[in-house]
């Protein structure tokens, strides 16, 4: 069965709202967008590569969809992230979306827990979610992310969007790798403790 990993970007308090672009997301009168990028460095590139390597499909919400849709395929070809993203399948959980536009996209239909069941049963390489965190706290409440991958950078935010369910049911994890950043970040993997 394949795995379901979360890839995340998160501040020190948790908050995970437009790591990348000053406009990516606003919602909620967040003023701090793009917050990320001075952060980036080669052991994330590096880690990003071994991830996309491992990846053959990602799953996104509406919101990460419709922001990526609108940047990777115009992208350079040489650009390792846009190679990748624009040939691997993208499946896109919508209750208003009825078409997508990037090439190899496609609507994930009835029963959110019940399609990604079917995704993960499917023969390939990972599943990666990028963003998208209500879709992610569907995930999570459905016991159906099997790794997390949570960069953390020494920045709060002081406001903005948190990742995990306020559902006050109880999870456990297990760290099963862990990496330093040369800009004070930590990349941590996580695994269900089920």
């Amino acid at each position: 069965m394949r795995k379901l990993v979360v890839i995340e970007f998160l501040s020190l308090d948790g908050v995970y709202q437009a790591p990348g672009h000053p406009d990516e997301d606003r919602e909620g009168g967040f003023e701090h967008g793009g917050w990320q990028r001075p952060y980036f460095d080669e052991v994330l590139g590096a880690i990003a590569a071994e991830g996309m390597a491992q990846t053959d499909a990602h799953l996104f919400g509406r919101k990460t969809y419709e922001g990526m849709a609108a940047y990777w395929p115009t992208a350079p070809a040489d650009d390792p992230f846009a190679k990748h993203l624009n040939a691997v399948e993208k499946f896109v959980a919508s209750r208003t979306l009825t078409t997508l536009e990037w090439q190899n996209a496609f609507l994930l239909e009835g029963d959110l827990a019940d399609a990604v069941r079917g995704l993960k049963e499917r023969p390939g390489k990972n599943i990666a979610v990028l963003g998208s965190g209500n879709l992610v706290r569907s995930l999570i409440a459905n016991d159906l992310v099997d790794e997390l991958s949570l960069s953390i950078f020494p920045i709060t935010l002081g406001g903005g969007k948190r990742l995990f369910p306020d559902d006050g049911a109880l999870r456990t994890w297990r760290l099963t790798n862990s990496n330093a950043t040369s800009t004070g970040g930590l990349v941590l993997t996580y695994e269900p403790s089920r």
